[in-house]
């Protein structure tokens, strides 16, 4: 079974074409090696998955099927053996979400005319 097939119904990839472009990134290993879209999959075949910076999942292959099944189904696909980070790494990560860009936050409702007109009278006065 083509590896990028099994991460999609697996429900670790969203997609397949997710899937496919985690291993031509080079962010899919298995057992130890790069893995390819096309590379075959095995029953006891260790996966590596970097989801995000800092954050590496590893499974063991359970189960193999190519038809799409319900979620708690697809756990059952696969065994999460992915160490726990140390407490070091875990402040780093808290660190850099808390040094993390911030969304831009507008208004809380739009003006309506009477608002706008008022703001725009009162940058043409200079009050502002």
């Amino acid at each position: 079974m083509r590896i990028d097939v099994w991460l999609d119904v697996a429900c670790l990839c969203k997609t397949r074409t997710d899937a496919k472009r985690f291993c031509e990134g080079g962010k899919v290993s298995l057992n130890g090696q790069s893995a390819k879209p096309h590379r075959e999959l095995k029953l006891g075949d260790v996966v590596e998955v970097s989801k995000s910076p800092g954050h590496r999942m590893r499974v063991i292959v359970r189960g193999l099927t190519e038809q799409h099944i319900p979620k708690a189904e697809a756990r059952m696909l696969y065994e999460d053996v992915t160490p726990e980070p140390s407490p070091e790494v875990k402040a780093m990560l808290e660190l850099a979400r808390l040094a993390g860009p911030r969304p831009a936050r507008g208004p809380a409702a739009p003006l309506d005319k009477y608002e706008k007109r008022r703001r725009r009278d009162a940058k043409e006065r200079g009050d502002v």
